[in-house]
Order: C-alpha cells, then sequence, then structure tokens
C-alpha cells in the first residue's frame, strides 16, 4: 500500500472515530417500535434506572463494535473484507443512534468511558485484523456470538414495562446473529480458546463499568 494510500485510510480512520465519539449518532433507518399489542406503560423509577443502566451498556458495546470494525477495516487486505467490515459498521451506527435517543428518552447518559472503550477496541480490531482476513472475519463471528448471548441476557434483565427498550434490543438481535453468519460464511476462522475467553473477560469489564459509569 503506497504511503498517500496510508494517509487516506488514517485520516478516514480519524473522522469516522471523531464522528463516533462526539457526533449526535444518526440512523438511516426508522427506530424499531414495540408491538401494538405490547404497549408502553409507565415506568416506575426503579425500571426506569434499571432500563438506563442496561441501555447504557449496550450503547457503550455498540461503540465498541464500531471501533472494532474500524480497527479490522483499517489493516484489512482485501477491499472486499474492508468494505464488509465498513457496512457491518455502519449498520451498527444506527444501533448506536437508536440507543442514544432512548438514553435520551430515559433521561440518561452515556458512559463516561467512552472515548477509553473506542480506543481500547480499536486497537483490539486492529490486531485482529493484522492476523489476516479469515482470522479477522472470524473474530467478528466470535464477537457477534458473544453479543447475542449478551443481549438474550439484558432481554431477561429489562422491566417487564419497557417494550421501547425491547423492540429495540430485539432488532439489534437478529441483526448482529446476521453479521456474525455473513463474516463466517466468508471464510471467517474461529478464535483459539484462549482468545475467545479473553474477550468475553474483556466484553465483562466493558460492561460492568459501563453499566454505572
Amino acid at each position: 500500500m503506497g504511503s498517500g494510500r496510508t494517509l487516506d485510510f488514517a485520516i478516514a480512520a480519524v473522522d469516522r472515530a471523531l464522528r463516533s465519539l462526539f457526533a449526535p449518532a444518526r440512523t438511516t433507518r426508522p427506530v424499531p417500535a414495540a408491538l401494538a399489542s405490547d404497549p408502553a406503560r409507565p415506568l416506575s423509577e426503579t425500571d426506569r434506572r434499571t432500563s438506563a443502566a442496561l441501555m447504557r451498556v449496550n450503547h457503550a458495546g455498540e461503540l465498541a463494535a464500531q471501533a472494532l470494525y474500524h480497527g479490522q477495516a483499517f489493516v484489512a487486505r482485501s477491499a472486499t473484507t474492508r468494505d464488509m467490515l465498513l457496512a457491518a459498521a455502519r449498520s451498527e451506527s444506527d444501533h448506536l443512534a437508536w440507543c442514544e435517543m432512548r438514553l435520551r428518552e430515559l433521561a440518561a447518559r452515556q458512559s463516561l468511558l467512552n472515548p477509553l472503550w473506542y480506543a481500547g477496541s480499536f486497537a483490539i480490531g486492529a490486531a485482529a485484523g493484522l492476523m489476516g482476513d479469515r482470522a479477522s472475519l472470524g473474530f467478528v463471528a466470535e464477537t457477534e456470538r458473544q453479543v447475542e448471548r449478551h443481549l438474550d441476557e439484558h432481554l431477561d434483565r429489562l422491566p417487564p414495562g419497557d417494550s421501547r427498550s425491547r423492540a429495540i434490543l430485539q432488532a439489534m438481535r437478529a441483526e448482529e446473529i446476521a453479521h456474525g453468519a455473513a463474516a463466517a460464511a466468508a471464510g471467517g476462522v474461529r478464535p483459539p480458546a484462549p482468545v475467545r475467553g479473553l474477550m468475553r473477560r474483556t466484553a465483562r469489564a466493558m460492561t460492568g463499568s459501563a453499566y454505572w459509569i
């Protein structure tokens, strides 16, 4: 890769990082709505705080997912893999906007550690990408498997009356599964067990911190 093209990629990566962290997230699609048969009910203060904390974690997770994809795309060896990663990142941008909107509705803030989540996740994504495109795609598939389990847990923990947040998480879950399946179908190689364990521990540290901070 020529130095000029490397510089272009670096500038684009910085631009994506600044937009992800400091610009209001924008969605290209409607926010998922609750079913008409499951109307929203007013939340108690306790339930509002619970929903807000869970959606703050999901917002931080979507920001981290964007950063992972951006880091992997930055070092991807083929244009096809790079385009797939950036398309997935754009989908995560919609998820980020949905979570951000729901946090505003719940009168709640984002995680104060978002810059740390982005920087750390970008570095992890770049490290995964340096192992080659097949390893990078396998990392995507494993990440999405773990995200699916995480969202299942949050759907169980959401207050029963919060149909608005539930609709968002259910839509996100379906798309995360699709991302993982696409990465596996494109030739992704599953990471070894120690790497998968490290991914789980890292995710737990992030979600545990973002719940409160």
